[in-house]
C-alpha cells in the first residue's frame, strides 16, 4: 500500500463499503509503518492476580520474584490474566487450593488456569477444550512453565480421567456452562467444587438453580459486570 496514493486507497476502500451492509467509511488516514510487535506487546503488562500470583509475558522482566510468576503471551487462546472472568478463576484458585488436589479446567484455552493450579500446589490437572489450537497453545504454556498438565479434546472420551476430580474449573460462558451441567457435576468427585465463569451479574440465578441438584452454589465477589460461582459437590 506504501507506494499507492490515498486516493486509490480511498476509492479501494469505497468498493469494499458496498460489501458490508450499515458500512461507511468516516475517514481515511495514513498511518506511518511501525514496530508493530514491540507496539503489540506494549499492550501487554505483568498482571498481578493476588500478593503471591503473578502472570508475566515472557518478553517482560519478573516484578516480584519471589512470587508465583506464570509466563504467558497473548495468543490464538484465550485467557491471559487480562480478562475479568480469567481473573475469577485464579483467585479462587489461589485462595482454596490446600496443596495435593486433582484439578480439571474444562475449556481450558490457553491453559492458564491449569497450569496456576499445578504451581499453586495441585497434585495433577488436565486441561479439556473443543478447539485444537487452543490445546496446542495451552501445551506449549505448560511445556514454558515446566508444568506437567495433560490436555485433552472435548470430543474424546474422558476416560483417562480415571476419577472425579476435586476441583472443576470452567471459564466459559453462561449458556453452554448451564448445559453443561451434568457433564461438570460427573467430572466433580462429591464433596470436590465446582468453579465457573464467564457469567455476568444478572445471568448468575439461571446458571446457580441448573447446578443446583449437585451443587450448593455461592457467588464470588464480583470483578466490573462479572462473577464467578462456586460450589461443593453434595
Amino acid at each position: 500500500f506504501a507506494e499507492q496514493s490515498v486516493a486509490e486507497e480511498a476509492a479501494r476502500l469505497l468498493v469494499l463499503q458496498e460489501f458490508f451492509a450499515n458500512s461507511q467509511v468516516l475517514g481515511i488516514q495514513a498511518v506511518p509503518d511501525q514496530d508493530w510487535v514491540r507496539l503489540t506487546q506494549s499492550q501487554f503488562t505483568p498482571v498481578k492476580i493476588s500478593s503471591r500470583l503473578w502472570i508475566v509475558p515472557t518478553w517482560h522482566e519478573v516484578v516480584d520474584a519471589a512470587a508465583i510468576n506464570i509466563r504467558l503471551d497473548p495468543g490464538l487462546a484465550f485467557g491471559t490474566g487480562t480478562h475479568p472472568t480469567t481473573r475469577l478463576c485464579l483467585r479462587w484458585l489461589d485462595a482454596h487450593l490446600n496443596r495435593g488436589e486433582s484439578v480439571i479446567d474444562y475449556g481450558c484455552g490457553s491453559g492458564i488456569l491449569a497450569i496456576a493450579a499445578m504451581k499453586l500446589g495441585a497434585a495433577s490437572a488436565a486441561g479439556v477444550d473443543i478447539d485444537e489450537q487452543a490445546l496446542l497453545a495451552a501445551r506449549r504454556n505448560a511445556l514454558q512453565n515446566q508444568t506437567q498438565v495433560t490436555f485433552y479434546a472435548a470430543e474424546e472420551k474422558l476416560t483417562d480421567l480415571t476419577a472425579p476430580a476435586d476441583v472443576v474449573v470452567a471459564n466459559i460462558l453462561a449458556n453452554p456452562l448451564t448445559v453443561l451441567a451434568p457433564l461438570l457435576a460427573r467430572l466433580t468427585r462429591r464433596g470436590g467444587y465446582v468453579v465457573l465463569s464467564g457469567i455476568l451479574a444478572p445471568q448468575a440465578d439461571e446458571v446457580r438453580v441448573a447446578y443446583a441438584p449437585w451443587f450448593d452454589m455461592h457467588a464470588t465477589d464480583p470483578d466490573g459486570d462479572w462473577v464467578a460461582l462456586s460450589g461443593r459437590r453434595l
